[in-house]
Formats: C-alpha cells, sequence, structure tokens
C-alpha cells in the first residue's frame, strides 16, 4: 500500500476543487518569478532528521490533506482545477538532505537558498519541500522549507513551519498537541473591517460574472456594475462602502509606481540576503514616543534604506509603492486543514522620499493607520476573489495589471515570543522570503520569534544586483531612529 494510501483521512474526498483565490496562485508561475513562499530555520545544534521526519509526517502532511495532494487541471475551458491525492505519495521525495560546504557560514547557506529559488515545483506531485541541510556553522544544522502559494497564504504556511516545533525539547515525544493557534497579531490591519468581509465576497460574486470583458485591460472590470442590478443586496454591500470606497477603487485603478533603479524586467535568478537579529524591545520602545507600532518603526526604517539604495544606484528619492499582505482569518481561528489563502494585498505608499528620520516615521505611521481604517482590503479581497474565477489568461493581465503598481511585496509575521524546539534542538532563528510576481523586484519579509526580529530581503538579480547595500542601510537607518528616539538604547 503507498504512503499516500495510509495518511489520507477517511473524511477527505478524492478530488476536492481549489478555491479561486488559490487558483490564482498556481497560475501564476513564471520561470522569472515563481509563486513559491521560502523559509528557513536556524539551529546551533544538530538536528535528529529521523525524528524530524516523524513530526512532519504526523503534524503536516497527516494534518492538511494538500500536503499529500497534486493540483490537476479542470475538465472544461471555464472550470477550476482540483486537487486528488497523488498515487505515488512517498514523503522522502520531498525531504532533501544537504551539507554546506565549509566553513558553513550565512554567505554558504545564502547561495544554497538561492540555488533553489529558481526551481519549480514538478506538479505531478505535491507543491512543497523540506531541506534537511548539515554544517551551518560547523556543527549547526538548518531546514529550508519551500512551499507554493497555491497551498495557502504566507501567514498560514509559517504557522505550518512553526507547527513542527514544541516549547520544550522532548514536545514532540508526546501525543501531538491540538493545531496551533495564530500568534498574536502585534499591529491589527483588520480593526473595524472584519463585519465587512461578507460584503466584498458578494461583491466578488457578483462581478466575477462580467470579469471576463478584462482581457483587454483591467479597467473592463468596470463594465461588470451593470451586473449588480441583478444582485439587489450587492449593491447594497457596494454603496455600504461609501465615498472612501469610490476612493480605493480610484487608487486601485489608476494609481502607478514611480521609475526608480527598483523597476525593471526581473529574471528567474533571485539574491537573498537577512538582516543580524534586533532586540524586538528596543524597537518598541522607539516606537512609544510617536505612538507608532513596531511595524510603523521598521517600514520607516525600510523606507530609509530604499531611499540610500535608490541615491546610491544613481536614482532620486521618491515614495515608492510596496504591497503590504492582510490577514483576513479571524483571531484566534485555528489554520482549516484544507489551509488556501485567505488574506488581501493593500498598496502601501512608502516615504522613501527624501525626509527626515522623525518626519518619514510620522508618515509611515499616518499611511498605515489610513490603511487599515480603509475598506481597501475588503475591496481587494472582493477583487481578487472574482479575477479567481476567470481564466488563466485574463488573471494574468489583471493581476500584471495591479502587481506592476509596486515594486514587490512587504510582509510583518509574528513568530513565537518564546524559545521553539524541533525535534529536540532549539531554534536559534527564523527567516522567511515572498514570492513577487508581474515585474516586482524585491520582497521584504519582518519576522519576530523569541523577542527578536530579522528582515529578509529577496531581490532579482538583474534589476537589485547588490542587496547587501540595502541590508547595510536597513540596519544604519533603524540605528538612526533608535538614536533618535531612545538615546540611550545602546
Amino acid at each position: 500500500m503507498s504512503e499516500s494510501r495510509r495518511i489520507r483521512p477517511v473524511t477527505e474526498p478524492a478530488n476536492r476543487p481549489i478555491g479561486a483565490v488559490d487558483t490564482i496562485w498556481l497560475n501564476m508561475d513564471r520561470p522569472n518569478n515563481l509563486m513559491i513562499v521560502d523559509a528557513v530555520m536556524l539551529f546551533d545544534e544538530p538536528v535528529d532528521w529521523t525524528r524530524l521526519r516523524d513530526v512532519l509526517r504526523r503534524r503536516v502532511v497527516e494534518r492538511f490533506p494538500v500536503f499529500s495532494q497534486r493540483p490537476v487541471d479542470p475538465a472544461i475551458p471555464l472550470g477550476l482545477p482540483h486537487w486528488e491525492y497523488d498515487p505515488g505519495f512517498d514523503l522522502d521525495r520531498h525531504l532533501i538532505h544537504a551539507r554546506l560546504p565549509e566553513p558553513g557560514d550565512d554567505a554558504e547557506l545564502q547561495r544554497y537558498i538561492e540555488a533553489q529559488i529558481p526551481r519549480a515545483f514538478d506538479r505531478a506531485h505535491p507543491l512543497w519541500e523540506y531541506h534537511f541541510i548539515d554544517g551551518y556553522h560547523g556543527t549547526g544544522a538548518a531546514v529550508v522549507a519551500r512551499y507554493h502559494h497555491a497551498l495557502g497564504d504566507g501567514a498560514a504556511l509559517i504557522e505550518v513551519l512553526l507547527s513542527t516545533t514544541d516549547a520544550t525539547a522532548d514536545g514532540d515525544l508526546q501525543p501531538d498537541p491540538a493545531p496551533a493557534l495564530p500568534a498574536p497579531v502585534e499591529d491589527e490591519h483588520l480593526e473595524g473591517l472584519a463585519g465587512l468581509l461578507g460584503a466584498a465576497a458578494r461583491v466578488a460574486n457578483s462581478v466575477a460574472h462580467s470579469a471576463t470583458a478584462a482581457a483587454a485591460g483591467a479597467k473592463h472590470l468596470l463594465e461588470g456594475l451593470p451586473h449588480l442590478a441583478a444582485h439587489p443586496q450587492a449593491i447594497v454591500d457596494a454603496l455600504a462602502l461609501g465615498p472612501a470606497g469610490g476612493q480605493v477603487a480610484g487608487k486601485l485603478l489608476t494609481a502607478t509606481n514611480p521609475t526608480s533603479p527598483l523597476s525593471g524586467t526581473p529574471v528567474s535568478a533571485k539574491r537573498v540576503v537577512w538582516s543580524a537579529p534586533r532586540s524586538l524591545d528596543d524597537v518598541k520602545q522607539a516606537g512609544r514616543p510617536a505612538g507608532a507600532t513596531v511595524n510603523d518603526v521598521l517600514l520607516t526604517a525600510l523606507s530609509a534604506a530604499v531611499a540610500r539604495y535608490v541615491i546610491d544606484r544613481g536614482g532620486e528619492p521618491v515614495d515608492l509603492v510596496t504591497m503590504v499582505p492582510v490577514n483576513l482569518r479571524a483571531k484566534g481561528e485555528p489554520l482549516p486543514p484544507e489551509l488556501g489563502n485567505k488574506f488581501a494585498l493593500v498598496f502601501l505608499e512608502l516615504p522613501s522620499g527624501d525626509h527626515p528620520p522623525l518626519e518619514r516615521l510620522a508618515l509611515a505611521k499616518q499611511r498605515m493607520d489610513h490603511i487599515k481604517h480603509s475598506p481597501e482590503a475588503v475591496m481587494t479581497f472582493g477583487l481578487i476573489q472574482a479575477i479567481g474565477r476567470t481564466n488563466p489568461d485574463i488573471e494574468r493581465v489583471l493581476v500584471d495589471f495591479f502587481s506592476n503598481k509596486a515594486f514587490g511585496v512587504t510582509t510583518n509575521v509574528i513568530g513565537p515570543a518564546v524559545q521553539r524546539y524541533m525535534a529536540g534542538t532549539p531554534m536559534v532563528g527564523v527567516l522567511g522570503w515572498v514570492p513577487g510576481t508581474g515585474n516586482q523586484t524585491l520582497g521584504v519579509c519582518i519576522l519576530t520569534y523569541d523577542h527578536t526580529l530579522r528582515v529578509g530581503f529577496k531581490a532579482d538579480v538583474a534589476v537589485v544586483p547588490a542587496p547587501e547595500k540595502l541590508v547595510l542601510a536597513f540596519d544604519e537607518c533603524l540605528d538612526e531612529l533608535l538614536d533618535l528616539t531612545t538615546p540611550h538604547h545602546r
């Protein structure tokens, strides 16, 4: 009997439709921008790989069916694809063992990860893999996880990754705990918006029937509005968004990202770099005088770093646009077995122009506060659902139209606040990298763990060839901001 048969839940159907939003990310793979979320967990000591394999089997493959399923194209032109169990599923096919060349430092780990990023998944099998790496800094280890975005959103996938860790060194030897709840949200993006999600879904369902008119360009989405007349509740929902909804619609359709050294056509090769660990408490303290969140402070440092990078590459510093994911899962809601994508993307204009540090912080806070209290997340959630009900060609037109309004994606993931153990080995750090689409060239992932934070940059080799300068500038700008707001932090 195959391993697939042994792990298949009795209640799971043989074929399960892939959701509209998940279908978008499944279809967005391109050689120069794969829809793959990458992460790495770091250890100063060796990891028992046999023990970890058992943890992955129990807590990932058996808990979430999509990890033993493969995507299958629709049988009819406008149908949705579906998940089916891989009849030849073999867990070991998804586990790659490797050893870093000496001295096994961060540079060697960086080169290893960069070599994996252009590799697409074989769609004849489930879309994920783990790399078990020995020799990190000599006697340590690393676990590199790669997940296709079609399996779930970044926040959900990082939670899957962290569900393989425990609060104690022998936790994995005890009966498995219930599925972990999401980590507490440091910066609540959805305040005041949760009640509108149903409205967004109904608007999406109404617009979806006429979204195919968008083949000639995203502006044709507007032609779908007369169709709302057949759905009175959808009209109520759309009108409930009020003038702010009109402003957001204008922003989504007309916004542009200024040309800069971050603009260009990406290639398949990427660079991955990361900052040194920073004290989360220091960053919190820096934001308190201005009433700013950790996210506001880090976006300020990122904006200043982007400004310095642009100047270094011969450009003029201007306010550039990045996309920010907003998690739409209810706070405290456990992950469903089917995972899936439940998030919206909003546009954030970074204060990366010529701004003094404290003015830059005030602008970052002001712009994030505006997004939190606008219907933008709701409207983009509905728009993503509508796009996912079209077909791959139209999806590409629409996704490119919106994604090219930003240089990339910037996300903030809140990890465990205390040390965790994987198969008995203490984890000393964790990093993530987000995918881009269209002509996006720079992804930024802020990830906190055990009272520290690290920032991972994923940069296109052709357009952003020197991402180390971004890391150096980020660290310098964060230190300068800390010196201004908390003079005694060092």
